[in-house]
């Protein structure tokens, strides 16, 4: 299932979450100048998280951020291929916007990054002896998606479906991101998702659902499509 767009307005122009997917296309536009040997591999060892480095099992690589923990903010702006960063951009556009409308501008880039770094302690949990480098925006949006889960659970997410044939369904965004959770869920536990993050996902869904929690409590209301 492909998110192509939502029927939940947001009341400002989503700047953040503009810039945000600004710096990660010339992060990627960056990477893609490295061409794809040595420079890049040095790129992703220097600025990609490494869970079994932050856990003194590996070295830190030369060249990587002092101290090592930093890199849980480089990596989330790295990305492994065209569809890695089209997909997440994707993602965040949809999202991002009401999440950022409900917080604020200042709010929710703080949000954005903390969900980043809670997926990655999320992964390290889960694989604290991995030498793999983890990149990608995926940790981050997943927390703006559980920010959205709970905020938005009846706007409508227009969906790209493949399944025998290609067509488009209108999904509640709660079912929508239930099903993205669920897949989270099984892959990490099953092991059927090989190469991704998918405990970064949890954690960061997780995450997001429960700042929402809190800022709800705090006294912001929803909008009408709030339960």
């Amino acid at each position: 299932m492909l998110p192509i767009r939502d029927d939940n307005p947001s009341r400002t122009f989503p700047l953040v979450t503009f810039l945000l997917i600004l710096a990660n296309g010339l992060v990627w536009l960056w990477e893609v100048s490295l061409g794809s040997g040595a420079a890049l591999t040095s790129a992703y060892l220097r600025l990609g998280f490494i869970p079994g480095v932050l856990t003194h099992v590996y070295e830190v690589p030369a060249g990587a951020l002092r101290p090592y923990v930093l890199t849980t903010l480089t990596s989330m702006f790295m990305h492994g291929s065209w569809s890695h960063i089209l997909g997440n951009m994707l993602f965040l556009w949809i999202f991002g916007n009401n999440i950022e409308d409900h917080l604020g501008h200042g709010k929710y880039l703080v949000f954005y990054l903390a969900g980043g770094v809670v997926a990655a302690m999320a992964q390290l949990l889960s694989g604290p002896s991995s030498n793999v480098p983890t990149i990608g925006a995926s940790g981050a949006i997943a927390a703006v998606m559980g920010a959205y889960f709970f905020l938005y659970p009846r706007a409508k997410v227009q969906t790209l479906v493949f399944f025998i044939f290609i067509t488009t369904v209108r999904l509640p965004a709660w079912i929508f991101l239930g099903i993205w959770f669920a897949m989270q869920l099984l892959e990490g536990t099953f092991g059927g998702a090989q190469g991704v993050a998918v405990w970064a996902h949890v954690g960061g869904f997780l995450f997001g659902v429960l700042i929402a929690w809190i800022t709800s409590r705090r006294g912001r209301t929803r909008t009408e499509y709030g339960v």
